[in-house]
């Protein structure tokens, strides 16, 4: 059984097999241990039941993303199991495949990427030119994390060697204030 982590947006949400759910949590760092210990409880499951874990790694919250990659490498460890990052635009690629992701970072900008683009950020401008050059946009919904299990599944059979680190678009609030202090 493959158990998907995905703490990158608001609340928690957790995916085993087909079981699905999301925790709506002001707390994500106080909550996670608890939640994810009451869903796999709830859909009949044991921590020994784990062949692997899968975790979005991005892109979204920065706290979000660094607490759900320690809370799943911390599992994986102690159960003896792999981790398998996933990204959010492979989440909506998977689904639809020749579309271009637009997610709104909440910051004025865009994370976007597509099948023939690399990940990166673009102003609203620069998405309305570049979002032409594909026949749907997405990213203006909420991905379906239970295609986590299959792309997770895929990487495992293609001996994922992929690091389990945040996909960062561009600096934190933190890195940018300070280096604007420095100008």
């Amino acid at each position: 059984m493959i158990l998907v982590i995905n703490t990158s947006g608001t609340g928690l949400e957790f995916v085993l097999d087909d079981k699905y759910v999301h925790v709506d949590t002001e707390k994500q760092s106080v909550a996670l241990p608890a939640e994810c210990e009451k869903f796999l409880g709830g859909v009949g499951a044991k921590w020994s039941d784990l062949d692997a874990i899968g975790v979005v790694v991005g892109p979204g919250s920065f706290t979000g993303i660094r607490l759900g990659i320690a809370y799943a490498k911390g599992l994986a460890l102690g159960l003896n199991t792999p981790v398998v990052p996933i990204n959010a635009f492979e989440l909506y690629l998977h689904e639809v495949p020749d579309a271009f992701v637009a997610i709104d970072s909440g910051r004025g900008d865009f994370f976007v990427a597509a099948n023939g683009l690399a990940p990166c950020t673009m102003s609203i401008d620069d998405v309305e030119v570049k979002q032409m050059e594909w026949p749907c946009t997405v990213g203006h919904k909420p991905f379906n994390l239970k295609n986590a299990i299959q792309i997770v599944n895929n990487k495992l059979k293609n001996g994922n060697n992929e690091p389990v680190v945040p996909m960062y678009l561009r600096p934190s609030y933190a890195e940018q204030n300070k280096k604007d202090s420095n100008v």
